[in-house]
């Protein structure tokens, strides 16, 4: 026989339920709030309340009382694949992050198939910077999404997000690549297909696949982004080399021999050299592989890399590296602040030679270690003129007779751009007179300095 009592008390439960739940329909969250709470406090199905709870607790911006509430849930049930999804979207609300991916991890191994859960785990992963994972786990969502265009969108955002607008252009820049593959053909002719090869900044792979259709049987490849390196990894495959290159997701700094090298390299490929030659940190990665991961005697592309430049004149750059005055007020302090390396791009922006082309660094790559260096160069001033700086590009010497270049006159669609190196404040030159600058690196960037 049924208690009377009970029957009740279920009647009260349920009525009040009821009402709590009208609350919340027509916005009134406090009210609701009391309501849910009396149920609970009633012991009446809880987990059908929680939720109901913990979303209206959300809605009120009370994050901490949410996962509360969350966290009574999982304790009737630890798996509630809801409750642990929410409780993780909390957590990363509450800046809590990895207690958020370890939740959310929860939720996705409990429904393994929710493309929503598996979806906002990537987003968190993506958050804490762990780029890779986050993209594995959108990829993830949208095979089960194909049509989520959200999810089409993080994909590609993270993709492109991870790579410089001028990698493209650069990959399919054809005196570039012409220029490196007859100089990888050229060693590897010279060592045999037996030579080992690294390829340090692996990009795409394009080296490293250059260098395995040339026959050799064994390329190392690091490439520290990691997204980066998973990409080049999958384009190796597609390609068919995947038996012949191994990419590493690090520097080079990190490779070891006897892990990821099983004896030293006889042939180093590296195409990690920026605009101004240095900026990626170039001699501090040339010089550890040196001292750690090649033979003594091992060829190394490219050999050798300049800084080539001319003094210019142009009104228009000038607008972008100094100021005076401005609306009547003397603003020429602030040119102290103005940058000292603009990139360019070949003629498309309008300046004026003051000398002819000059060498202004070399790097011999072939060396074993580089000091900072400075020195004083007269440049022969062939035009009168206002000088602004210096035009800047590089001349990268891979083989014998083989070589490549930026020079502005003649390179406008490839991806490395010019830059011109800014005086801290213009100089008015007469031509036949010299301008005396001071040339050299700290290791890390050019120095170019008027001396007058």
């Amino acid at each position: 026989m049924t208690d009377p009592a009970s029957t009740d008390h279920m009647t009260e439960a349920r009525a009040a339920l009821a009402e709590a739940m009208a609350l919340h329909e027509r916005g009134d969250l406090e009210g609701a709030e009391a309501g849910y709470r009396k149920v609970l406090a009633q012991g009446y199905r809880p987990a059908d309340v929680l939720p109901l709870l913990a979303g209206l607790l959300g809605r009120l911006t009370r994050p901490e009382d949410a996962l509360a509430a969350w966290d009574q849930l999982l304790a009737i049930e630890p798996d509630h694949a809801v409750a642990l999804h929410e409780k993780g979207l909390t957590l990363h609300w509450l800046g809590r992050t990895g207690d958020a991916i370890a939740t959310l991890e929860r939720a996705c191994a409990v429904d393994p198939e929710n493309p929503i859960a598996i979806g906002n785990l990537a987003v968190v992963l993506a958050d804490a910077g762990r780029n890779l994972d986050a993209l594995q786990h959108f990829r993830r969502a949208l095979a089960l999404q194909p049509d989520n265009l959200h999810l089409r969108h993080q994909v590609r955002r993270l993709g492109s997000g991870s790579v410089p607008f001028w990698h493209i252009p650069m990959m399919n820049d054809a005196p570039r690549n012409d220029a490196f593959e007859d100089a990888i053909k050229a060693a590897i002719a010279v060592t045999g297909p037996d030579a080992r090869v690294l390829d340090i900044g692996a990009g795409s792979g394009l080296l490293s696949l250059m260098a395995a259709r040339a026959g050799v049987k064994k390329v190392v490849a690091c490439e520290m982004d990691p997204m980066i390196a998973d990409m080049a990894q999958r384009i190796v495959a597609q390609n068919g080399y995947a038996d012949r290159v191994t990419v590493h997701a690090k520097p080079s700094t990190e490779l070891a021999m006897g892990t990821e090298l099983d004896a030293p390299a006889d042939i180093l490929v590296s195409e990690i050299l920026s605009s101004d030659l240095l900026t990626e940190k170039v001699l501090d990665t040339f010089e550890d592989a040196h001292r750690r991961l090649l033979a003594p005697d091992a060829i190394v592309i490219p050999r050798a890399a300049s800084a080539m430049g001319c003094l210019v004149a142009s009104e228009n750059l000038a607008d972008y590296s100094f100021v005076g005055e401005v609306s009547g007020f003397d603003l020429s302090a602030f040119t102290a602040f103005a940058p000292q390396r603009l990139p360019i791009h070949g003629t498309m922006t309008a300046w004026d030679r003051l000398s002819d082309d000059l060498e202004l660094v070399r790097l011999d790559l072939t060396q074993k270690k580089h000091d900072a260096v400075l020195a004083r160069l007269s440049i022969p001033v062939t035009a009168s003129g206002r000088a602004i700086g210096i035009v800047q590009w590089m001349h990268i010497d891979l083989w014998d007779g083989v070589s490549f270049d930026n020079h502005p006159d003649r390179y406008t669609d490839g991806g490395w751009l010019q830059l011109l190196h800014s005086f801290p404040e213009p100089i008015d030159v007469v031509a036949g007179q010299t301008l005396d600058i001071a040339v050299g690196h700290d290791r890390i960037t050019l120095i170019l300095l008027p001396l007058a």
